[in-house]
């Protein structure tokens, strides 16, 4: 889940990430088969697949599990059609949310996302209706515990960079698409473990919430979104204080 106060939700992530392994482990492995369907089963040659498996790893994904995601995008083992989807839609007072899925069955999952819209008072839009108010880019989250904004600005620009955000605790480096993985790699060799890293959707404009009520009503939605089996990632561009997010 991704919304202005993307590091609360992280954090909160992080925590909950036992009670939610079983789906972690299935959209990653879903990532792979198309990293691999895509671009081969050698991460040395696919950085798409190799930053899959540097992620699955750090979720303590089986080595089996990981194997086995591959070679079904390889063609070496049978597996579902496994396809990318994206949805858009909107909340209570007009907040744009976008739902990143990867799933075996486009309709089961389209129903179960505009279910999940119209129960908690919004409703999906048509396709590029929030194009306008997001940009795809990577997104980089590190803690300012790991790092000085000079020294991570340098190693940023060197390695295709765009900009670097100081968010007080963390940094927010951005980036175009063809740059992340080159980038993240890079800090990763520099020691700079993120506490996320992902292509992202980015909002150009906020809606900024402070009633506690509306708030709770947005963030339940979001969550209700992100916590479907097939849901790999949910971007927003409420803007709501942690202390209401917590």
């Amino acid at each position: 889940m991704s919304g202005h106060s993307k590091w609360a939700t992280t954090k909160r992530h992080k925590a909950a990430i036992d009670a939610k392994r079983g789906k972690i482990f299935s959209v990653i492995a879903k990532d792979m088969t198309l990293a691999a369907r895509d671009g081969g089963g050698d991460p040395t040659f696919n950085p798409r697949l190799r930053a899959l498996i540097d992620k699955a790893k750090a979720s303590n994904m089986p080595a089996d599990n990981i194997e086995r995601a591959i070679k079904k995008g390889t063609g070496e083992l049978e597996g579902a059609v496994i396809e990318e989807m994206v949805y858009e839609g909107y909340g209570i007072e007009g907040v744009g949310v976008i739902v990143e899925v990867t799933t075996d069955n486009k309709n089961r999952t389209a129903g179960e996302v505009r279910s999940t819209f119209s129960k908690h008072g919004g409703n999906l839009a048509s396709p590029g209706a929030l194009a306008f108010n997001f940009q795809k880019k990577g997104q980089i989250l590190i803690s300012t515990e790991k790092t000085d904004e000079d020294a991570l600005m340098e190693l940023v620009i060197e390695n295709g960079g765009e900009e670097v955000i100081n968010n007080g605790d963390h940094f927010e480096v951005q980036c175009a698409i063809g740059d992340f993985y080159t980038l993240n790699e890079a800090l990763k060799k520099a020691g700079l473990d993120p506490e996320s890293a992902e292509i992202a959707y980015i909002p150009s404009n906020l809606v900024k919430i402070t009633d506690p009520d509306k708030a709770k009503r947005i963030v339940r939605m979001v969550e209700a979104l992100d916590d479907l089996d097939d849901t790999k990632n949910v971007f927003s561009n409420y803007d709501i204080d942690d202390d209401l997010i917590a």
